[in-house]
């Protein structure tokens, strides 16, 4: 199956051919797209209208524990130690 092509060498965009093309293009995005929303998991941390996240709520404080932890944890001595030995 050739699709034609026009003077300026694009696809013939009248052509039965081009029209299944763009068909089974569509199709699959549409099915790629429905794939990887399936997969995905929602994050239940509610957002400011900035889009950071809210720290007022039970999941924002939290994270924001976890966050400190791995900054405190960051500068520690064994991990300067790393990375003066690096």
């Amino acid at each position: 199956m050739a699709v034609k092509t026009t003077a300026s060498g694009k696809m013939d965009k009248r052509t039965k051919e081009y029209k299944e093309l763009k068909d089974r293009l569509a199709k699959a995005r549409a099915a790629k797209s429905g794939a990887k929303k399936s997969t995905s998991t929602q994050s239940t941390l509610k957002k400011t209208k900035t889009g950071k996240v809210d720290k007022r709520t039970k999941e924002g404080k939290a994270a924001c524990e976890r966050l400190a932890k791995a900054r405190k944890a960051k500068n520690s001595l064994a991990n300067r130690l790393k990375r003066l030995f690096r």
